[in-house]
């Protein structure tokens, strides 16, 4: 097969490409190309030895469907593509809007539906989780300075300010709260998701649903190193068949099709989970489910091509990841490869 991964970046702040990557690669039935899809030339995933066998630039989704579809027709034409796996969240829109289209050429996805991906989406989740009775901090969208004012109102500080697609700020006071606001308008636009802060410590879940509402699987991990950016730098599996349960149920809900990220947090006064953010693709860690016995990643290929998947039933319990960086090595002429002829 010749497998398409977009999200090489492999930042501080790292798109989950490279570790889907590297599950397709641990997967002992696979035989093929991986093919990288990046959005900019200085992507670490491009360079990285052992990641992909070739690397093309495609348009930003602010550039519209058809440069993107045609940037891909033209990838395929030369690869041959049989998947494609879209792992970033503000592309998803687009490729569910092509995927019919890619269909025709014979590349496949496996992608949520339009109405799953607004379900569980950040400003729609209070009322996602209050309808189906799971356990969501309180919020409230804010779109104006005005909005703003009744926020000390309606919680006790400290809060969780949220841009609608990416970043948070805990604010201790109305200072901080407005000095998020601006912050993220301007980098994510409106509107602003003020959110109960609620103390304890970070569960996620990663998971990919079938589209009937089962989980092919699903592993949980408590984060044991967190950075600035809240990003888990070092995680753990663990034994919490309450916490599968609930992502089954979450999974079940949504009908989800897909791989996504279950964020919770378990209350320190309470021990109760409550359901912070449903990411709608895998995580940057989910080598760590591959590692602990359940390659999600290759799944979702084979789903894609309509084959019969089985359901996992266990994982290695202590298995732990940690993230680290190193500075790679390489020729500025592959640089310039790159950017040049927009491949590499």
């Amino acid at each position: 097969m010749n497998i398409a991964v977009t999200g090489l970046n492999a930042t501080d702040n790292p798109g989950p490409g490279v570790p889907v990557i590297r599950s397709l690669r641990a997967a002992a039935e696979f035989s093929g190309r991986i093919i990288g899809l990046s959005y900019d030339s200085l992507d670490p995933g491009i360079y990285m030895e052992n990641i992909a066998d070739k690397s093309y630039l495609i348009p930003y989704p602010s550039s519209g469907l058809e440069p993107l579809f045609e940037r891909i027709a033209y990838i395929h034409s030369r690869e041959k593509l049989d998947v494609i796996i879209p792992t970033l969240d503000s592309e998803l829109y687009g490729f569910i809007k092509l995927s019919e289209r890619l269909r025709s050429l014979g590349i496949h996805t496996f992608l949520p539906t339009f109405d799953q991906l607004n379900l569980r989406a950040k400003d729609k989740l209070f009322d996602f989780c209050t309808v189906h009775s799971f356990k969501v901090p309180k919020n409230t969208l804010v779109s104006s300075l005005q909005d703003l004012h009744k926020i000390p109102n309606q919680f006790n500080y400290p809060v969780v300010v949220k841009g609608i697609f990416y970043d948070a700020y805990i604010a201790h006071n109305f200072n901080d709260v407005h000095a998020a606001f601006d912050k993220l308008r301007l980098k994510w636009g409106l509107p602003i998701i003020i959110q109960e802060h609620v103390t304890g410590d970070e569960f996620n879940v990663v998971a990919l649903g079938d589209g009937s509402g089962a989980s092919i699987g699903a592993v949980p991990m408590r984060k044991l190193y967190i950075t600035d950016k809240g990003k888990g730098w070092a995680g753990v599996t663990v034994d919490d068949k309450a916490l599968i349960s609930l992502a089954a149920d979450i999974v079940k809900a949504l009908k989800w099709q897909s791989g996504l990220e279950l964020e919770f947090i378990k209350s320190k006064e309470t021990g109760e989970y409550f359901l912070l953010e449903i990411n709608p693709r895998f995580p940057a860690w989910v080598h760590l489910a591959t590692g602990a016995g359940q390659n999600l990643p290759y799944s979702l290929v084979k789903l894609a091509r309509g084959e019969q998947v089985p359901q996992f039933k266990t994982y290695t319990i202590g298995t732990i990841f940690i993230r680290y960086s190193w500075d790679y090595i390489t020729n500025m002429k592959e640089f310039e490869k790159l950017v040049v002829a927009g491949e590499k």
